[in-house]
């Protein structure tokens, strides 16, 4: 009977402890999804009553979110960030103190979700091209995951028939300049000052060094890299290393090739 006492005792006090955990565990679920779920607004930013503001949105001090704006959950505005015009922001991203996403012209701007837009960096705005007739649509479409530093400016397209287009997961570096027109493909690295002219087109997993200009209309190819302070003006081929005040080609871009799983066998080939 007494050992049956003392095992009986172990066992209602490891049930009241599990019990304890689980309910421990309940409260913390339901504090995280009311933390998600609650908006903070800070009284000196000006939200327009008709912009669509989503759950667990954070917005600091002096921002401005205008009437066609959309944030999705858990977006996060920094101080004297600002939303403008018919832009679409996705759940969980952040513009850091400075950022303008949007404008107040026909067409929209969309950011995909858990993007970052870094401090004083320009997004979805009017053009830089004389051929836009102000009035016209341009769009700016970005997808998810990307990292976009300060001081960038990317510009919506020159056209109602085209649009400025980003991918997913790219690093963007501060003070990059990416013009109208321009696609933008998946997993890129733009080192800082990468400026790109109009109608450019960058595949994937490309890698710019610093301080780098490429001339409008040209197509940058997968897996190529490009040198530090280079000047293109002609088409990239995949795979490829280039570099120069007139960038010339400087053979297989190697170490890009092997950083990306590529096996000695494929290169040679």
């Amino acid at each position: 009977m007494n050992s049956l006492l003392k095992f009986r005792k172990p066992l209602s006090s490891y049930l009241t402890s599990l019990s304890l955990h689980r309910f421990s565990s309940t409260l913390n679920y339901v504090f995280e999804e009311t933390k998600e779920a609650t908006s903070f607004i800070h009284p000196t930013a000006v939200v327009h009553p008709k912009a669509v503001i989503g759950q667990g949105v954070s917005v600091g001090p002096f921002c401005t979110i205008g009437s066609s704006a959309k944030l999705g959950n858990g977006c996060h505005l920094h101080p004297s960030s600002h939303i403008f015009g018919n832009t679409e922001l996705g759940n969980h991203c952040i513009l850091m103190t400075g950022a303008v996403v949007g404008d107040d012209l026909p067409g929209r701007t969309v950011i995909g979700s858990n993007s970052i837009i870094g401090h004083h960096a320009v997004v979805g705005i009017k053009c830089q091209d004389m051929k836009y007739k102000l009035g016209d649509e341009c769009f700016l479409d970005m997808g998810d995951n990307n990292e976009i530093r300060e001081f960038t400016s990317i510009h919506r397209s020159s056209k109602s028939s085209d649009r400025t287009v980003i991918g997913d997961n790219n690093l963007i570096m501060g003070s990059c300049h990416i013009a109208h027109d321009c696609k933008i493909g998946n997993n890129n690295i733009f080192a800082n000052s990468t400026l790109l002219a109009g109608h450019i087109i960058v595949e994937d997993y490309v890698h710019t060094a610093g301080a780098i200009v490429v001339h409008q209309f040209c197509h940058i190819g997968s897996f190529s890299f490009i040198g530090g302070g280079s000047v293109v003006s002609q088409d990239v081929p995949k795979y490829m290393m280039v570099s120069g005040g007139r960038a010339e080609l400087r053979g297989l871009n190697l170490e890009g090739l092997r950083r990306r799983g590529f096996h000695v066998t494929e290169v040679l080939d």
